[in-house]
């Protein structure tokens, strides 16, 4: 092992040993405490998990710091998804906080379509994190795959309107995503949406931040000019969202970063001719240059376009 391998190693393994462990993330939650509570080991809230608690299936996904396997927990057979990260690549890539951040909040959130994270633990070299298993994968191949490249009316209001329920309940924990898109989005066998990927997201009390990040297509006015924003920003990304789900592309996308810029700052939106009024006049309602007109995620869930076709 190289001086710099093995330098990045006790970096990863001290970044590891400083941190201390909420007691939630020490045992199962929702699921897998329902399933497991019959045994004994798991009725122990110290109970240290390890992957000899887990069989490992094909690979289901290939990230930046890792994969992502099916696997099945042996005590119960419950299927989950169990995500590898490498420590190494982590410490070199400088996100030690914010994988920490997306544990600390991931761990805390407990809603129909959210991705829930079971439990995580970590070895020499890796850290693991087991979420539930969505059978059908990420929304933006079936986006993809969709006729004409976009989905129809009702698949759009139905997917819309469970994103705005688990951002809702997100804001209501003083939690912003920040990077809203298909890409984050799972779908389950039964065909409903889990929100996913909480690396940007922020538990934020005071719901003002000044960080630039997400992805550009759904980036809002007050990010590209570098205003400080707080929670509007994830309603200015279902927009876009809703958008894209509609049409296939988001509304804001060109040829160049610049004019992408350009658009963003001056809401160039306009729609195809066959985007339905109603769903014209969501959307229009959460890409408000002004953040504090954008439409709550109340309304958004009783819209009429959303209530006629969910």
């Amino acid at each position: 092992m190289s001086f710099r391998e093995e330098n990045v190693d006790i970096m990863a393994e001290n970044f590891l040993k400083s941190v201390k462990i909420p007691s939630e993330l020490k045992k199962p939650t929702t699921n897998l405490v329902k399933k497991m509570m019959s045994h004994d080991c798991y009725a122990n809230p110290d109970y240290e998990w390890s992957l000899n608690d887990f069989e490992l299936g094909r690979r289901l996904g290939r990230g930046k710091f890792g994969r992502v396997f099916i696997a099945r927990e042996k005590k119960t057979g419950l299927i989950v998804a169990l995500k590898t990260l490498l420590k190494k690549e982590i410490v070199e890539g400088g996100v030690e906080k914010q994988i920490l951040r997306e544990i600390e909040i991931q761990s805390h959130l407990k809603h129909p379509n959210i991705l829930q994270l079971l439990c995580w633990f970590h070895d020499s070299h890796r850290i693991y994190l087991a979420v539930d298993y969505a059978g059908k994968g990420e929304l933006y191949k079936h986006l993809q795959a969709g006729m004409g490249g976009h989905f129809t009316e009702k698949e759009a209001a139905k997917y819309t309107y469970q994103v705005a329920d688990a951002v809702n309940y997100c804001h209501k924990k003083c939690v912003i995503h920040r990077d809203i898109k298909p890409e984050n989005l799972l779908l389950t066998y039964e065909g409903n949406v889990k929100l996913a990927d909480f690396g940007w997201s922020v538990h934020s009390p005071s719901l003002q931040r000044d960080t630039m990040c997400g992805t550009l297509d759904y980036l809002p006015p007050e990010m590209v000019e570098h205003r400080r924003y707080g929670k509007y920003v994830d309603h200015w990304c279902l927009g876009v969202l809703c958008y894209e789900f509609l049409v296939g592309y988001p509304p804001f996308e060109s040829k160049t970063s610049e004019e992408t810029y350009h658009k963003i700052r001056h809401v160039d939106l306009k729609f195809p001719e066959d985007v339905p009024s109603g769903a014209r006049d969501l959307i229009s309602k959460l890409l408000t240059r002004s953040s504090h007109k954008r439409m709550s995620l109340n309304d958004v869930m009783c819209h009429p376009w959303i209530v006629r076709n969910k």
